[in-house]
């Protein structure tokens, strides 16, 4: 982990520009450019909240919304770092730098694109009239849910180096922890509609749960749970970037050979 961090700040200038080239290929010849990053999520948002009205599920919007824009820091972030090393082979074969850098540029491009989006959302919110919470736990779930990413990101580029199944798989996966995850309803109909305290548990050791928790008590006032679901929760998102960190270390050795 200290070599990592090291190589980062050494290179933080390589670092930067990659992360610039990533926002730019993402808008390149796009007229409406980030704007593209709120259309889906707000396309997204009125499916759900249309056939979710059709079958008389009830719908808060708020939380819709802050749940839908949060959760697309994750699939944009995941859903790029597939190919992170692998679209990058003949940079990895001639140069050498800390191949770190490369995981590390899509997720802090994809955070770009969250801080402005949260912009975007804080403004509906005022017009909704809701209760802002603690600042604090809005901070608190960025950076956990960036550790969460970093962690991720680098399993998966890693992975898809050696197993290029893993760009396929990784959309199915998604969609599967997308409905597991209190995206689009409430965290309190799981807990109501099962008694059981170790079932609540295991709920909460989904890392992005507890982040949702976090970025709705700031973003709306919503009720925290309980401390015994939520902190699990977030320790989830911090082992997740320990593993990443591990297991991308040494796999980077045979990078260059496999690809």
């Amino acid at each position: 982990m200290v070599t990592i961090v090291k190589d980062v700040i050494c290179h933080r200038e390589l670092l930067a520009m990659l992360v610039a080239r990533n926002i730019k290929i993402r808008y390149k010849e796009s007229v409406l450019g980030f704007l593209w990053t709120l259309l889906g999520p707000l396309l997204l948002i009125g499916i759900y909240a249309l056939f979710l009205g059709i079958m008389r599920f009830s719908i808060s919007m708020p939380l819709l919304v802050t749940g839908i824009f949060v959760w697309q820091y994750l699939a944009m972030t995941l859903g790029d770092s597939t190919n992170a090393i692998v679209g990058n082979a003949n940079l990895i074969q001639k140069a050498a730098f800390p191949r770190v850098l490369l995981p590390l540029s899509i997720v802090l491009a994809n955070l770009v694109n969250l801080l402005l989006s949260l912009i975007i959302v804080g403004i509906y919110l005022v017009f909704t009239n809701v209760s802002f919470g603690m600042p604090l736990w809005l901070c608190v779930a960025i950076v956990s849910q960036m550790a969460l990413c970093i962690g991720l990101s680098l399993l998966l580029s890693a992975a898809n180096v050696f197993f290029r199944d893993v760009q396929h798989v990784i959309g199915v996966l998604m969609m599967a922890w997308f409905f597991v995850t209190p995206v689009i309803y409430s965290p309190v109909m799981v807990l109501q509609t099962f008694s059981d305290p170790r079932l609540h548990q295991l709920f909460y050791l989904n890392p992005m749960t507890g982040l949702l928790a976090l970025y709705r008590n700031a973003l709306m006032g919503e009720a925290m749970p309980q401390a015994n679901l939520w902190i699990p929760s977030l320790a989830v998102s911090w082992l997740m970037l320990a593993a990443g960190v591990v297991v991308f270390q040494k796999l980077q050795r045979s990078f260059a050979d496999e690809l």
